[in-house]
């Protein structure tokens, strides 16, 4: 589903125009990602967290030179699904292998 997608759904699920509903989701985006690049966590009960995870440096192999390399350390955002979406999409799964 492409983002145009998405917000036609929820203008149709929720009645609201879907300029309204672009404008509060690219809000809810920017939020996001202000919170995310000041390093702090989004916690949408039910749905799920968005964070940013940190890898620490560590060697690598050049695949074209097969020289070793070292990967620096790097931020990158994350996301963990909720309790309540991980069990509807897992209910899926079930009824899709009863099937």
């Amino acid at each position: 589903m492409q983002k145009m997608d998405f917000i036609a759904e929820v203008a149709r699920h929720t009645g609201m125009s879907q300029k309204a509903v672009s404008k509060a989701l690219n809000g809810a985006i920017d939020v996001i990602t202000q919170a995310l690049i000041n390093d702090q966590r989004v916690i949408l009960t039910g749905f799920g967290t968005f964070e940013v995870r940190r890898r620490s440096e560590r060697g690598g192999v050049h695949p074209k030179t097969r020289q070793r390399v070292t990967i620096a350390a790097t931020k990158t955002p994350g996301f963990t699904p909720g309790n309540s979406l991980r069990e509807a999409v897992r209910a899926t799964n079930e009824v899709e292998a009863i099937h």
